[in-house]
Formats: structure tokens, sequence, C-alpha cells
């Protein structure tokens, strides 16, 4: 005799008590972008409803986040041309932009969860994540690292509640890790871009990050979208190393490497929902040709799906709202 697994889907309150995977407010991290000045919410073009914020409008949008029941952001800034140079002098300033915008952050919301995004690209005036060596054009990986520990210790000093290093520059666990841990941070965890692509999901991101390299890619430091073993690899690699929670970005095209990586560790694992996705489903809403708040449901489902314990999205919010009046879905 066959199975009939309809049995359990032909009552709805049936499907919803044998449901696997659910979608909780507590998955959701929300990425915001800080820049210098006052007064200051400029729309990126490419990502609607998504902005470049002062520190003072980023107080607001923290706000709302926090009545949503938004537990978690993570920090990005995005500094101005005439300030960037070749090492990113201002993310190493205690009292340059991330930093400032940390201490002002946790001052009005202790309890809002504070993640940091560690790079160099928004503050180079090259645009690539580190130091770049003048024999190879490409980033140097180890100077890299001695002012990836130093950017740790800011942001650690700030009040940071985790660190999260962007740049996949091979050691960089270990390296924040003992930095942190040699100056009384021992506590202080590190969410680790652990598997992160060279992805053309990223273009909305560079409008709003103005992270774009000047020349070349990122190719050299990123991993290769084709490759599926090198990233379980690159996963394991930082849980080795010391990472806290391991991530996969992009999320929607990379679900395979998502349940890959959950098979193969037992850390949280978190997948960042990137702006190309995020502009897409957004684009697909204004043309009319889906049903935005099921697709978007779906989508976050997938993630869960696949093993994904916590999910940085620029929807956020808009799915905080739909949880909190239970949106049939």
């Amino acid at each position: 005799m066959f199975k009939r697994f309809r049995r359990l889907r032909m009552n709805e309150n049936l499907r919803s008590m044998v449901r696997e995977n659910f979608l909780n407010i507590n998955d959701l991290i929300y990425p915001l972008f800080v820049v210098n000045g006052e007064g200051v919410k400029k729309e990126i073009s490419s990502m609607p409803d998504v902005f470049q914020m002062s520190l003072d409008e980023i107080l607001k949008e923290c706000k709302v986040i926090v009545d949503l029941g938004i537990k978690a952001i993570i920090l990005f800034g995005v500094l101005e041309n005439n300030k960037k140079d070749s090492c990113g002098s201002d993310a190493l300033d205690d009292e340059g932009l991330i930093a400032r915008s940390i201490r002002e952050i946790k001052k009005e919301f202790p309890n809002l969860f504070v993640i940091s995004d560690l790079c160099f690209c928004e503050y180079t005036d090259h645009g690539h994540c580190g130091i770049v060596s003048a024999k190879t054009k490409s980033v140097d990986n180890d100077a890299t690292l001695k002012i990836s520990a130093k950017q740790a210790l800011v942001h650690a000093r700030a009040g940071v509640d985790m660190i999260a290093p962007s740049g996949m520059m091979d050691g960089i666990i270990e390296t924040l890790r003992q930095a942190l841990d040699q100056e009384g941070f021992e506590n202080l965890p590190i969410m680790a871009y652990s598997t992160k692509f060279a992805s053309s999901y990223y273009g909305p991101f560079r409008d709003v990050a103005e992270s774009a390299p000047s020349y070349g890619d990122r190719k050299s430091y990123q991993m290769d979208f084709a490759n599926a073993k090198e990233a379980l690899g690159e996963s394991l690699e930082d849980e080795k190393q010391g990472a806290d929670i391991l991530m996969v970005k992009p999320a929607l095209a990379y679900l395979d490497v998502v349940k890959e990586i959950s098979l193969h560790s037992n850390l949280p694992l978190c997948v960042y929902n990137v702006s190309g996705e995020y502009a897409m489903l957004k684009a697909a809403e204004k043309a009319g040709v889906i049903d935005y708040e099921k697709l978007l449901y779906e989508t976050m489902i997938a993630f869960k799906r696949a093993g994904a314990k916590l999910i940085i999205t620029y929807h956020a919010k808009e799915l905080a709202i739909m949880l909190k009046n239970k949106v049939k879905l």
C-alpha cells in the first residue's frame, strides 16, 4: 500500500502543527548605513526604502526597529571620498565614523544588539578590502590582517556586541580572536563571513556603500561562485580558527552551500539576503507580477529550511510587521 502524504495536508490546523520550519522575528538582522553629517536620509535608487543616514537619523531608525521588535542590526560606515585613503585610516580611529556611531547607538539603545561590519572597502580610495600591494595590485593578505586587528579593537572599545569581518582574508578569524582576547575582549563574538562569493548579486549594495573597486575586481579574495567544496572548506576553517557564527553570502542562489555547511557544522549559520535579491523582489512587486508578501515569506522559509538560523535582510522591517500582524501566508 502506498503512503498517503496528503492526510497531513487536508486540514489547515494540522498543516500548522506538523510544519517543520518557522520564521521568527528573532531570526532577523537589519542592515544600516551611516554617513557623516546631520539630517541626511538619502534613498538608494536601486534599493527602494533603503537609505544612507547620518547618525541622528540612524538613531531615529533604531527607535523604529526596537519598537518593531527587531533585536539586531549590522552597521556599515559610508565615508566621503575626500576622507578615504590607501589604508582606510578612518576605520582605525577611535573617533572615526563607525566608532562614534557604535558608541551613540549603544548609549541610546543599550539592549539593541549591534553587529559591526569590519572591512576597508568603504574607507579606502581604491575600494578594495585592505592594503593593496604595489607589486601585485591585489590585496596584501597579511598586511591587511594587521590593520584588521586594529580595526576590531576600535569596534570593541566602542562597545559593539559582535564583529563581522567581511573582507575574506585568509586567517582573519584567528587574527581577530587573538587580538580581542589579548585586550580583554574574550567574550566578544565573531560572525565570520565564512563563505562569501564574488557575486553579481552585490550590485545595488555598492551604490549604498559606495564601495565599488576603482579598478579590477575582488575575485582574488572572494570565492569563485562555481565552487561548493571550497565553500565548505572555508567555513570549516573559520570554525576551526574560532568563529562563533558562520555565514553564507549571497543566500538565495547558494542554498545548496547553506545546506552542506549546516550538515557539517554545529555552529549557528547566518545567511545574507543581499541587495540584488532584495532589488529583484522589489522590482517584481512594482511590476505586479508576484504576490509580494507570500513570495517574500516563502523565500525566508527557504533560508530556514536550508539550515540558516539567522537572516541579514533589508526586508527585516516589513517582515517584522507581517509577523506582528500575523499575516496569513
